[in-house]
């Protein structure tokens, strides 16, 4: 049977409202804690992926003291396997479904953990919560990961060349000098991804997060239609993620005003 819009459905969500409201809370706070998991995360697999740990590295040269141009010694020589751990986790995590990731971190691992029940804000289901928000910081820091180190390697070399030409060692020129830049590179994206996990975050209902979605569910079971809620959910993700995608372009042009000079 076809869904017809009415009026009076939206009236018979008037005493449900409040599940919009903690919808919006659990949406926004599962979008902050996943952005700093998922940065936090994405520092560490950088770092990783632009190491240069290779235990074989010996095996680069024959016992003549000559460096082997090729064969299986010479790849073997050159194997990282810090890299191949993050590129790895990278690859597999950006080329799966977020909700596969979710179901996988929720009933495979979080099966195995017992999480304590209780609620928090009065509302929040803290054993549906935190798994919501470790598999979505998993799933942003894989991309988070990509955005931070291009973001190093669109640096200048000449300027890491410079640093050490002024006495600094590795670490103060990647503090004082690369990082700022890439900082001020990548931050529009880095806030573009925030407005992409507000929306990715409404696959989470299916392991019980009390999110918008999840009002909707609510509300579908209580007035028996679906369509109303359906467009109020679609309303205010849109006053989500609209006025902050606006937010972003104005700070990103403030941002390349300076370059402009």
């Amino acid at each position: 049977m076809s869904q017809i819009i009415q009026v009076k459905n939206f009236s018979k969500m008037l005493p449900y409202i409040q599940l919009f409201e903690q919808g919006v809370v659990v949406t926004v706070l599962l979008s902050l804690c996943t952005v700093v998991i998922g940065f936090l995360l994405a520092l560490l697999l950088t770092g990783m992926r632009m190491s240069n740990l290779r235990p074989f590295r010996f095996l680069a040269v024959d016992r003549n003291g000559r460096l082997r141009d090729r064969g299986f010694l010479r790849s073997l020589s050159r194997f990282n396997p810090l890299s191949f751990l993050a590129t790895a986790y990278v690859e597999i995590l950006r080329s799966t479904p977020v909700i596969v990731q979710i179901a996988v971190i929720y009933y495979g691992v979080f099966s195995l953990i017992k999480l304590p029940s209780f609620r928090f804000f009065g509302f929040i289901k803290f054993d549906r919560f935190f798994p919501g928000v470790v598999a979505m910081g998993m799933n942003s820091g894989a991309y988070l990961c990509e955005i931070i180190r291009s973001g190093i390697q669109s640096i200048d070399g000449g300027q890491t060349e410079a640093a050490r030409s002024l006495g600094l060692t590795q670490g103060q020129n990647f503090r004082y000098i690369i990082l700022p830049q890439a900082i001020k590179n990548i931050l529009p994206a880095i806030a573009n991804e925030f407005v992409v996990i507000i929306k990715e975050s409404a696959v989470t209902y299916t392991i019980g997060v009390q999110d918008i979605m999840a009002a909707v569910n609510s509300i579908r079971s209580a007035t028996f239609s679906l369509l109303e809620p359906l467009l109020v959910a679609t309303a205010i993700y849109f006053c989500l993620c609209f006025p902050t995608s606006k937010l972003i372009a104005y700070f990103e042009r403030r941002m390349r005003r300076g370059d402009k000079r």
